[in-house]
């Protein structure tokens, strides 16, 4: 594919610095897009001539989206984006296994909660394995919860909020060796690091689109050979008879094609994402400026255990007081700059107490409760220039003294009323 153009959101404020929750769709993944949803519209489990035509444009989607992901086409089940891909892992897997225990990290995402709730009132039970300050799997504890009954895990690989990277590679050994079937949520990592899933110790894997410039309300499913699950949706027999149906031409081809865009961009820098030097840039220069720390993993020490695009800082006034991150995010806006606190897909959570609600995240990393509210998540995408970077962090400091002044304002009128 040619050389990515710039993606169609401006450099100057406002500025877009969260990836995490989605990425803008490069413009070469829209270009593929249209073409497919011009030339091949029809249903692809039509046998007459735009059937055939549809159903040839997902092959080749297909086929490109296996090389990109290192696996055997027949692996791939497309979903409609990694909430369903990760139900469907747990469920379906779930399903064909004799009761017993789930295992899960104490800092999974939402979607993987929700599906361990439906797990837990079929009978499951559901445990959560700890981790350290850092958001680290403590491994010892883990092989201890591997022992029977538990049957089933399911781990993040990249935490969203706090950017820890989990080791895989030691998480599956322990978990061949105990003969415990092995999730992964990788919706974060694919597209940042290099992904080979035929030679990861992994059962399944779940990702999605519109975290590496595709379009949203696409994901899909890894699958390892011979592995059987339920569908979660039973249909037609699209995908093997693994999900039910018509599949979304056009957004499968949208998806390959903002996976080979990211393979590209890894691949032309040895395996490493570009976006790690300009993250680790604007870093340092957000670490000089008082009130601000880092949660997770630090990259400058330890790179390789926080995802090369992502920064999470706790906030605090002058005084060091924790101050809330959502209302900074609400700051910050008002600067023209776009972040995000905690999870987008967890963000609603104690909204009606005024964006004070601890982040359930950084509460499971120990924590207390104020600075667990006191999160804010920086993520950085392939559109971005480092030129654009260099006013965030004194933005960012505007926006603390804001907010503090405002939380101070506030205040007069209370203290002088009593």
């Amino acid at each position: 594919m040619a050389e990515q153009r710039r993606a169609a959101v401006p450099s100057a404020l406002p500025l877009y610095l969260d990836a995490c929750a989605t990425a803008p769709p490069a413009p070469e993944v829209l270009d593929v897009m249209a073409a497919v949803q011009r030339e091949a519209w029809a249903n692809p489990s039509s046998l007459h001539g735009f059937g055939l035509q549809a159903a040839e444009a997902l092959e080749r989607a297909r086929r490109l989206a296996a090389r990109c992901l290192g696996c055997d086409p027949a692996a791939l089940v497309f979903t409609s984006g990694g909430t369903e891909a990760i139900h469907t892992a747990l469920l379906g897997a779930a399903a064909l296994l004799p009761v017993g225990r789930l295992l899960i990290t104490a800092v999974e995402h939402p979607a993987t909660l929700a599906a361990a709730a439906v797990l837990a009132q079929r009978g499951w039970r559901i445990v959560e394995a700890p981790v350290d300050t850092a958001g680290l799997l403590d491994l010892e504890s883990f092989e201890a919860l591997l022992a029977p009954p538990t049957r089933l895990v399911s781990v993040i690989w990249g935490q969203s909020e706090v950017g820890t990277v989990q080791p895989l590679q030691a998480i599956g050994s322990l978990c061949r060796r105990a003969g415990v079937i092995l999730h992964v949520d990788a919706v974060q990592v694919v597209g940042h690091r290099p992904v080979a899933f035929d030679e990861l110790p992994v059962d399944l894997l779940s990702c999605a689109a519109h975290k590496l410039q595709g379009p949203r309300g696409v994901g899909a499913l890894l699958v390892r050979p011979g592995l059987p699950f339920a569908p979660l949706l039973p249909g037609g027999g699209q995908e093997g008879g693994r999900r039910g149906g018509t599949e979304p031409v056009a957004l499968v081809a949208g998806f390959a094609a903002a996976l080979e865009l990211a393979v590209e961009r890894l691949r032309d820098r040895g395996g490493e994402d570009p976006l790690g030097p300009l993250r680790d840039s604007l870093l340092r220069q957000l670490l000089q400026r008082p009130g601000l720390r880092l949660s997770g993993v630090d990259p400058l020490g330890s790179p390789g255990q926080r995802l090369p695009h992502h920064i999470s800082l706790l906030v605090s006034d002058r005084h060091g007081r924790p101050l809330s991150g959502r209302r900074l995010v609400q700051a910050l806006w008002r600067q023209g700059v776009a972040i995000s606190s905690g999870s987008a897909c967890s963000s609603g959570v104690g909204a009606a107490t005024g964006g004070a609600a601890p982040s359930a995240v950084l509460t499971a990393m120990g924590y207390p409760r104020e600075e667990a509210a006191s999160g804010i998540r920086l993520s950085l995408g392939p559109w971005l220039e480092p030129a654009a970077l260099g006013g965030v962090a004194g933005l960012l400091e505007r926006a603390m003294d804001d907010l503090e002044a405002g939380a101070v304002a506030t205040a007069q009128p209370d203290q002088a009323a009593g």
